[in-house]
This record gives C-alpha cells, structure tokens and sequence, in this order.
C-alpha cells in the first residue's frame, strides 16, 4: 500500500506529459513563480532536477496551499521553494527576483483575470509559460493587448482532451488578426499533427452545434449563430 510521502514522490518525479511540456518552456537556472501550485509538483520536480534556482508556489485555497506545504517539506525543499498563501499574482514580493511565471490548468479566462489583476506584481522581464484549458483567445488577446509576444505555442492530446501551452515574453506592441487569436499564430504557422486533429475535432463540433440552433424550436439570437458560423468557416479554410 502506497504511503502518502511515497505517493507524493512518485507524482513529483513522474509529471503529466501536459506539465512535462511546461517544464520544458521554463528557462535553465530560473527563479519560478507557480500560480495555483496545487500540490507544488512542477516547482518541486524543477528544483529536484536541478532546472531552477529557487521558486514560489502560489495557491488561493487553503486544502491546496498546505499539500504544496507538506510536497515541499517532504522533499527537504523549504529553504529554496516558498509556498505563499495568496490570491494570483500577489504571491509574488519584490525579493523574490522572478524570472518566469508558470500558470497551468486553469481557464483562459480566468489566467487573463490572474495577469490582469497582478499586474503591479509584474516587472515585464519575466518569461510566462501559460497552460489554459479552454480560452486561449481571449487570453492571447490580453497576451497582445499588453505587448507580450508569442515565442511559442504547442497544443498536445492527454487523457482525451486537447491542451494548449503558451509561452511569452514582454517585447513591446504587438498585432495579431482575430484568426492567429483563435487559432495561435505561431501554430497556424506550424500546423503539427495534433494542431490539426483538434480543429478538426473543433470543425465537427461547431457544425453539430448550427445544425442544433437550426432545429432548435426558440430562435437562437443572430449573432450568436453568426459568430459560430463564422468560426466554422475559419476552421474550414484552416484545413483546406
């Protein structure tokens, strides 16, 4: 029978291949703020591989903030990783000289409200390496809005859903048309095997849901239908 201590190793050495993927993105010798740690895995993993100097794990909740409390002590970990009680951005203190935030499993949206919110917490020297489930345009769209630039996007299929990860960096104005914010310049660009399957899931998705609207006995509101419509005809040119 698994003891829990063991439990919490084996997560910390064996990450999902979604946070594999966000590891990989966080910069060698990094001091890393984790927003929404949970257990404190990924900064626990990076510091046990040696990948990062020092690290905060942020969590809103209290259930959480002490599991990312009892991963790091476990681990011998206190002095270099610090688990924060805080809400976002705020478990970050101007000492802590952070150089790349991670934000994972969360909403789009609600990763935009995060930054948004935190901004006085940002310098604009940090790398964000973002993984939103859902949402990604409107969090590409405050991404531009505040002059981040996209250096790279990959989407990957784990346990049958698609995840996108994110990563920029402050580089001044930036513009990206309303398709490279649905859809991700660089992987428009890139068009990986896994990019394509999830829009071509996406197209199946958006047809079945104007057929809905077009048998639904109440009207659906026109610009709703429009802006599905419209989607659908994206994807459609995408995969042309």
């Amino acid at each position: 029978m698994w003891t829990l201590k063991k439990e919490r190793q084996l997560n910390e050495q064996t990450l999902s291949m979604r946070l594999e993927r966000v590891v990989a993105h966080v910069p060698a010798g990094a001091r890393l703020a984790d927003i929404g740690s949970d257990h404190g895995y990924l900064p626990v993993a990076l510091m046990r591989r040696g990948a990062i100097a020092a690290a905060v794990a942020g969590e809103v909740a209290l259930t959480p903030f002490r599991s990312a409390e009892r991963t790091v002590r476990a681990n011998g970990l206190d002095p270099r990783i610090t688990v924060r009680l805080a809400n976002g951005l705020a478990a970050i203190e101007p000492g802590d000289g952070i150089t790349a935030i991670s934000i994972c499993g969360m909403g789009g949206e609600t990763i935009r409200d995060i930054l948004d919110s935190g901004k006085a917490h940002l310098r604009g020297q940090e790398r964000l390496i973002l993984q939103p489930n859902g949402g990604e345009q409107p969090l590409r769209q405050w991404l531009m809005e505040n002059g981040y630039r996209i250096l790279c996007e990959e989407v990957l299929r784990e346990n049958r859903f698609d995840y996108e990860i994110i990563v920029a960096e402050r580089a001044g104005p930036v513009m990206y048309t309303a398709e490279e914010l649905y859809f991700g310049p660089l992987q428009m660009q890139a068009r990986s095997p896994a990019f394509l399957v999830k829009w071509q899931r996406m197209l199946r998705h958006k047809q079945q849901t104007l057929t809905h609207f077009a048998r639904a006995r109440q009207a659906v509101p026109e610009e709703k239908v429009r802006d599905v419509a419209r989607q659908a005809r994206w994807i459609t040119e995408l995969l042309a």
